[in-house]
């Protein structure tokens, strides 16, 4: 079942969170601040925010997550929706969580009048991408970023 989290939702979405930063090397000496995802999951059910989180559950378990936001674009009058983080229990994984949780961030930037859904993935991460490549198109731009 594909769902919006629910506050009570935190320890289990944080295992899944923890899991998705550790596989992008965000663990250990280089982990989150506790502060950063404190306020992440606050801005979720904040409806001031344009932050949303779905979850995978399944038998009372949440087996993967996406966050998606909302944000204005200089080139399009409707709102654009970017897939900031997209994760799946690896022992869960080529089970189609992923593909559902992407159909259903497709519907709901339907639901918004988005005029696209795009997201980024590490140019190491050839598995994703196979699967990407069957969900959405390559926009062939490369994201360049400064940390400030």
């Amino acid at each position: 079942m594909i769902r919006f989290a629910i506050p009570a939702d935190y320890d289990q979405w944080r295992v899944l969170w923890d899991g998705y930063n550790a596989f992008y090397g965000r663990s250990g000496a280089t982990a989150l601040a506790d502060d950063i995802t404190r306020i992440t999951w606050a801005r979720v059910f904040d409806p001031g925010e344009s932050m949303h989180c779905l979850v995978a559950e399944r038998e009372g378990r949440l087996i993967g997550l996406a966050h998606y936001l909302f944000h204005r674009s200089m080139i399009a009058i409707q709102p654009v929706c970017y897939l900031q983080d997209l994760f799946t229990a690896p022992e869960s994984r080529g089970e189609g969580i992923g593909r559902t949780l992407i159909a259903r961030v497709y519907d709901e930037a339907r639901l918004a009048q988005a005029s696209r859904v795009y997201w980024h993935t590490h140019e190491t991460n050839t598995a994703a991408q196979g699967f990407y490549d069957k969900m959405a198109e390559k926009s062939g731009f490369i994201v360049y970023r400064k940390q400030l």
